[in-house]
């Protein structure tokens, strides 16, 4: 599980997700699970292990091996599926977040912009006096 650097501003949603991740036990497990089953130890391991069983252990490995092999290969693809899915949420999170931030930043330039023009037309009126139907 990843920690944050605490001299670096983050996202909110980041925050969130990792607090969310943090305190839900099944989603630490899932998360060492994956980290590890991503690493080149997962593959030095099981290149040993299965040389290993290969050729000290039995003598007919391959039917077991191949069994063996399946098996695992269903229960990580399960939690590359749980990677995938963690990434897509916390994408959907990340997007909703930055979409709501650009709104408001929208309205509140919009706001600012009325405003500025309201102060520019006053401002022309006192300066030049009030316009004319002549003048425009």
């Amino acid at each position: 599980m990843p920690t944050l650097d605490q001299t670096t501003l983050h996202s909110p949603v980041v925050v969130k997700q990792l607090e969310k991740r943090a305190s839900d036990l099944q989603l630490r497990v899932a998360d060492r699970i994956t980290a590890f089953a991503g690493s080149m130890n997962f593959v030095y391991i099981h290149a040993a292990l299965f040389a290993l069983w290969m050729l000290v252990l039995e003598k007919s490995p391959w039917p077991t091996l191949t069994l063996v092999v399946s098996l695992e290969a269903i229960f990580l693809s399960t939690f590359v599926m749980i990677g995938q899915n963690r990434q897509a949420a916390f994408q959907q999170a990340k997007a909703d977040h930055d979409y709501a931030e650009e709104e408001a930043l929208l309205k509140e330039n919009t706001d600012l912009t009325r405003t500025i023009q309201t102060l520019t037309l006053e401002l022309h009126e006192r300066l030049c006096g009030p316009a004319s139907n002549a003048d425009a």
